[in-house]
């Protein structure tokens, strides 16, 4: 099997020589190079034909996202960001993966020689991903990976008593390339939609530029959810990053949980972890929704979800950026629907357009 060749684009030489070590200590990957700047790093890709390139965001002679855009309109490749974890980052990163970046890994914000440890499996991990992405059929990338945590110790599953036919809700999981998806559904949804809840994997602050820049697209209202937000039509509540988002049931209706616990397949917030509150909550009153994505979370929370009589939808594999949440949903049976992404909006509408 042929390593996968990276192209390492940062002008911080530390930032270059870390991430080196660290991609060349697996044995699947090869760093073939690296530039300090986008205009050596062109020629570089020309002669060195990279499968995946890390990009920053801010470098001298040409800024990362005006690089990346030419790049995606000359040469289309995978592109991994590098992202500092500001506000300012975390915009511009929304902004590099509305260009075609596949996605992005967060800089720590202590010394990067003190925590490149915590980097490690994340940047391996997506790198991996990043190299399938290309390819009509993806390959599940072997990896090693952290601990896996059981959502049981977040949230422990019930059984449900049938549901009094209600209002539906839509509760959309997704991973690697679902900034996109999740944009490209919701802009399509109009003002008055089912409330909608939404875990898209990211760490704390990405969660509300990415509320705020969908929020700006859609007729919708699109927020970075609260402890105890209420759920309402025209509204959709995206899961905070570094928190997990729970559906409860009170006096006055449903309304979301935000809470800390551990990751739950190494992601927090978990798409298993809203899957199942779903299930054990809404049960036939949702439609549950799994996006693009590497990894299996959310498989095992939208089966609960099918299991306690919600309709249930998955990417297809020719949409999708990467083929691994929406396969494993597919493959355990999970899933009552798969659909292109561009149908997935179209489809919605004609279950609630009722309501």
């Amino acid at each position: 099997m042929d390593k996968i060749k990276v192209l390492i684009i940062d002008d911080s030489a530390l930032v270059r020589k870390l991430l080196t070590e660290v991609l060349d200590n697996d044995p699947q990957i090869q760093v073939v190079g690296s530039a300090p700047d986008p205009i050596i790093a062109i020629r570089k890709i020309k002669s060195l034909k990279p499968d995946v390139i890390t990009l920053d965001v801010e470098m001298p002679k040409m800024d990362g996202l005006t690089f990346l855009e030419k790049l995606m309109k000359i040469h289309p490749m995978p592109v991994l960001m590098f992202s500092s974890l500001t506000q300012r980052g975390a915009e511009a990163t929304m902004k590099a993966l509305s260009l075609g970046a596949i996605d992005f890994v967060a800089k720590p914000k202590i010394r990067l020689t003190e925590s490149m440890e915590d980097l490690r499996s994340d940047l391996i991990m997506k790198v991996k991903a990043a190299a399938t992405a290309k390819l009509k059929k993806a390959v599940a990338p072997i990896m090693s990976v952290p601990p896996r945590h059981s959502m049981d110790e977040v949230i422990r599953p019930r059984k449900v008593s049938a549901a009094q036919e209600g209002e539906k809700v839509l509760v959309i999981g997704a991973s690697t390339g679902g900034t996109v998806a999740i944009e490209q559904i919701l802009n399509k949804l109009p003002a008055d939609s089912p409330p909608t809840l939404i875990v898209q994997h990211m760490p704390p602050l990405f969660t509300r530029s990415f509320a705020q820049r969908v929020n700006g697209l859609t007729e919708m209202e699109i927020l970075e959810a609260q402890d105890h937000d209420p759920l309402k039509r025209g509204t959709a509540l995206i899961a905070p990053g570094g928190s997990h988002m729970i559906i409860n049931k009170g006096s006055t209706g449903y309304y979301v949980t935000v809470k800390d616990g551990p990751p739950v397949n190494r992601h927090k917030p978990s798409v298993d972890v809203l899957f199942r509150s779903a299930a054990n909550t809404l049960g036939s009153n949702a439609i549950g929704i799994i996006l693009t994505g590497m990894g299996d979370d959310g498989a095992r929370g939208l089966k609960e979800m099918k299991d306690a009589g919600a309709f249930t939808i998955a990417q297809d594999e020719e949409s999708c950026v990467v083929f691994g949440m929406p396969k494993v949903a597919i493959e355990m049976g999970a899933v009552d629907k798969v659909l292109p992404l561009q149908s997935i909006a179209k489809f919605i509408l004609s279950m609630t357009k009722s309501e």
